[in-house]
């Protein structure tokens, strides 16, 4: 008889976590990284990186964002975390940022949403099945 899949060694969808830390400091960026890490836990995902933006750039893209981008097309990818709606930049720049995952079938996970626009789990495009495969090394 074949045993229950949490029985299994089964490894966990693949994220990647963003943070916009405009300004601000160490302390601040670790506290960030630990509500990742624990919202990551909770969910059972894996957080393989998390991508920092330091400078306002406005509409251009950073650097940061186009390595998440990067990352978010490996075959492992299920999505990127976020610790609030906030982090992808002001709202033209934000807009454009979803567009861009939802482009990829991605999913976009935002740990605390803003009052009022629903769950914590913004579907960015088509749903996209996790590839399970062995965890990469880093």
């Amino acid at each position: 008889m074949e045993s229950l899949t949490e029985h299994r060694d089964i490894p966990a969808p693949l994220v990647y976590g963003y943070l916009r830390l405009i300004g601000s400091g160490r302390e601040r960026e670790s506290a960030l990284q630990a509500s990742l890490l624990e919202y990551c836990r909770q969910h059972e995902l894996q957080l393989w990186g998390v991508f920092t933006e330091r400078e306002n750039l406005g509409s251009r893209q950073s650097a940061a964002f186009t390595g998440l981008l990067d990352a978010l097309v490996l075959p492992d990818a299920y999505g990127a975390v976020l610790p609030a709606r906030a982090h992808f930049g002001p709202r033209p720049v934000a807009a454009q940022r979803r567009r861009q995952i939802a482009a990829l079938g991605r999913r976009l996970l935002v740990i605390r949403p803003s009052a009022g626009l629903g769950p914590d789990r913004e579907r960015s495009g088509p749903a996209s099945t996790p590839h399970h495969r062995s965890p990469r090394s880093h």
